[in-house]
C-alpha cells in the first residue's frame, strides 16, 4: 500500500541529528547505505550525500554527488523550456498521492544546487568554473519564473474540470499561520535568495567584472532590504580595489551556515468535497512545515582581536513554507480529484449497500490515503548568513561566539578569499577557504606633503 512506504525522514532523519551532533562520517554512512540496491540516482538521497561531503570538505566526491541531481534538474529545465507535460506522473499523483511522483527538487533546492556546486569550486580554487555556476544559476531562476506559475493554473484548471474548487482556508485545522506570516510574506518569491546573488557579486568582483558584481549585490539588497553588510558591499565595490592596493590586505569573505533545513511533517485535514449529492467531508493528509527553527543565531564573527557582524541572507525555514504556501493550491486539486473519485464510489455503496457498507468504504478510502509527500533536502542549511572583511596576510584563530567548540586557525593571503562553515548548536565545521589572486604589495605612503614635486629620474648613463 502507498502509505507504507517509507519516509524521507526515516531514510536521512537520523543522518542529519549524526552531522548536528558531530558525527558527520556516521552521517555519510548511512545516507550511502540509503543510495545502494538500484538506487544510486536517487536525486533527493544525492543531494542529502553531497551536502554532508561538502561539510565534511570532500569536495570531489561531493561534485559527483551534486551532478547526479543536476542532471535531474537539467531534465527539468529542457521541459521547461519545451513546456513538456508531465501527465503520466501528474496522473499517478492525482490517483495515488504526490509521494508517488519522481521527486521534483523544489525550486529554491534548484537555485541552491548550483550555488553549493559554486562554493565547492571555489573552496577548491576555481574561480572560473564558479563563474559558470552562477551564469547558470541566474538562467535557472529565469526558466523557474516563466514555468511556475503555467503549472499551478493548470492543475486548478484540472480541478474545476471536475467540479472542485478549493481554498487553504478549507483545510479544517491547518496551520495556515505557518504560511501566512509576515517573513514567508515578504519573500519576494519561493526560490531566490541573497546569498546567490551577494556570492555572484563576489565572483565577479574577484574576476575584475566590477559591471557584472554590481548587479548580483543589488540584487541582493533587494531580496534582504536594510542588511548594513549587503549594502557595504555595493557601496564599496568602487573604492575596494584601491583601498586593497593601498593597504596590501586580503578581501576576505565569510560564508556562515546554521543548522539544517526543516522538515516536513504528513498530517490529516477534514476537507469538504462536492459531489452529485452534496458535500462529503473526508480527511486528506497534507504536509506541515513547523515556523520554529533549530539553526543557531550568528550576530557575529570573531576573526583575531576583530568582532565582525554578519547578515543573514537566506532562511531556508521561511524559504521552505513558501514553496509549501504556493504549491499548496496544486496538492490540494490533485487531493480535490482524488477524493472526489473516492467520494463518489462512497455514494454508489451508500446506494447500492446501505450505510453500512457506506461506512465500511468511507473507512477503506481513509486507510488507502497515503501519507503527504515529505521528501525535501534536508541537510541543506536552516539560515545563511556572511561577513566580510580586509585582513592583512597572516594567521588568525576564527570561532562563533556563543557557539560551543575551539577556535580554527585560517592563513589569510591572496586578493580575495573565501571561508566557509557550518555550525551547529553543539558543534563546527570548518571547510577548505579558497584563495584567489597574487596580493600586490602595499604602495608606500606619499610623505612629501603639499607641493613638493617628485624629482625627475636619472637617465641612465651609457658610458
Amino acid at each position: 500500500m502507498a502509505g507504507c512506504a517509507a519516509t524521507h525522514q526515516s531514510k536521512v532523519g537520523q543522518s542529519t541529528a549524526d552531522a548536528s551532533q558531530g558525527r558527520l562520517q556516521d552521517a555519510i554512512i548511512k545516507v550511502d547505505g540509503q543510495l545502494q540496491g538500484g538506487k544510486a540516482d536517487d536525486v533527493l538521497l544525492n543531494l542529502e550525500k553531497g551536502e554532508l561531503l561538502r561539510i565534511a570538505s570532500n569536495y570531489g566526491d561531493s561534485m559527483a554527488a551534486f551532478e547526479i541531481a543536476d542532471n535531474a534538474v537539467k531534465q527539468w529545465e529542457e521541459q521547461a523550456r519545451g513546456l513538456v507535460t508531465e501527465a503520466a506522473s501528474q496522473v499517478g499523483a492525482t490517483l495515488l498521492g504526490d509521494g508517488t511522483r519522481d521527486y521534483e527538487v523544489q525550486d529554491y533546492e534548484k537555485v541552491m544546487l548550483t550555488t553549493v556546486m559554486a562554493l565547492n569550486r571555489l573552496s577548491q580554487g576555481d574561480l572560473d568554473t564558479a563563474r559558470i555556476d552562477i551564469k547558470r544559476t541566474h538562467e535557472r531562476e529565469a526558466i523557474i519564473a516563466e514555468f511556475r506559475a503555467k503549472q499551478t493554473e493548470e492543475a486548478e484548471a484540472k480541478a474545476k474540470e471536475k467540479g472542485a474548487q478549493v481554498k487553504t482556508a478549507e483545510l479544517q485545522g491547518y496551520p495556515t499561520e505557518t504560511l501566512n506570516d509576515p517573513e514567508v510574506l515578504g519573500l519576494k518569491n519561493g526560490y531566490q535568495n541573497a546569498l546567490s546573488h551577494y556570492l555572484s557579486g563576489f565572483v565577479y568582483e574577484a574576476l575584475n567584472e566590477p559591471s557584472l558584481a554590481a548587479p548580483g549585490y543589488r540584487q541582493a539588497i533587494q531580496l534582504r532590504p536594510g542588511s548594513t553588510v549587503l549594502e557595504a558591499g555595493l557601496e564599496g565595490l568602487d573604492q575596494r580595489r584601491g583601498q586593497q592596493r593601498k593597504n596590501g590586505a586580503t578581501d576576505v569573505l565569510f560564508v556562515i551556515e546554521s543548522g539544517n533545513a526543516p522538515a516536513r511533517e504528513s498530517k490529516k485535514f477534514m476537507l469538504p468535497v462536492p459531489t452529485p449529492q452534496g458535500l462529503i467531508t473526508v480527511g486528506m493528509s497534507y504536509p506541515v512545515i513547523n515556523a520554529v527553527s533549530d539553526a543557531p543565531s550568528v550576530e557575529r564573527i570573531a576573526v583575531g582581536d576583530t568582532m565582525l557582524d554578519t547578515g543573514l541572507v537566506a532562511d531556508f525555514n521561511v524559504m521552505a513554507r513558501r514553496a509549501l504556501k504556493d504549491d499548496l493550491p496544486g496538492m490540494q486539486a490533485r487531493a480535490t480529484v482524488r477524493m472526489i473519485v473516492k467520494a463518489g464510489a462512497q455514494v454508489v455503496l451508500y446506494k447500492e449497500g446501505g450505510m453500512l457498507a457506506g461506512l465500511l468504504g468511507s473507512v477503506a478510502a481513509a486507510v488507502t490515503e497515503p501519507p503527504a509527500d515529505d521528501r525535501m533536502w534536508r541537510t541543506l542549511p536552516g539560515r545563511v548568513y556572511v561577513a566580510r572583511t580586509f585582513l592583512p596576510p597572516g594567521d588568525y584563530n576564527v570561532s562563533l561566539p556563543g557557539v560551543p567548540g575551539a577556535a580554527q586557525k585560517i592563513s589569510v593571503g591572496g586578493r580575495h578569499m573565501i571561508v566557509p562553515l557550518r555550525t551547529f548548536a553543539s558543534v563546527t565545521y570548518f571547510g577548505e577557504p579558497g584563495r584567489f589572486g597574487d596580493l600586490a604589495a602595499p604602495q608606500p605612503e606619499d610623505k612629501r606633503g603639499p607641493g613638493k614635486r617628485r624629482p625627475a629620474p636619472k637617465s641612465a648613463s651609457l658610458n
